[in-house]
């Protein structure tokens, strides 16, 4: 049954996990918001490009997904917020950074585990890739 005390429990955590999230979330999109002001987006964008092409992704993309892959998903959430992709494109990158997120700090705990740290990011680098070039492949067909 929900009571005053569990409300006023639900909303204190929801605030302060707002709060938390909020903390990346909006400096990513700020700087992202620099970045294409700046031209550098643009520049990082060319560079890029080839690669995200395969992916059915903008050049752009790879901000989100090198963001994601070294920081965390809220990471690449915030400058998913700041780039411009269709539904498919976001599902790509959904689906990509799904596999591979947070590489250092989850290599760190699995290397604790006595797992190799190289094994964990090539595994998880090259299925988030292999998803991604799948997905995109799966939408054009159909």
């Amino acid at each position: 049954m929900v009571t005053t005390d569990t409300f006023k429990r639900g909303f204190k955590n929801g605030i302060s996990t707002l709060i938390e999230l909020s903390k990346i979330l909006v400096p990513v999109y700020i700087g992202v918001e620099l970045l294409a002001a700046s031209g550098l987006l643009n520049i990082l964008a060319e560079f890029f490009e080839p690669v995200m092409s395969i992916f059915g992704l903008p050049g752009e993309a790879s901000l989100i997904i090198i963001l994601s892959y070294f920081l965390n998903t809220y990471a690449g959430l915030g400058a998913i917020a700041a780039i411009e992709l269709n539904t498919v494109q976001i599902t790509t990158v959904a689906i990509m950074i799904s596999v591979a997120h947070s590489l250092i700090t989850e290599t760190a705990v699995v290397k604790k585990l006595g797992v190799s740290a190289t094994a964990s990011i090539a595994v998880r680098v090259f299925f988030s890739f292999l998803m991604g070039i799948l997905y995109y492949r799966m939408t054009v067909i159909l």
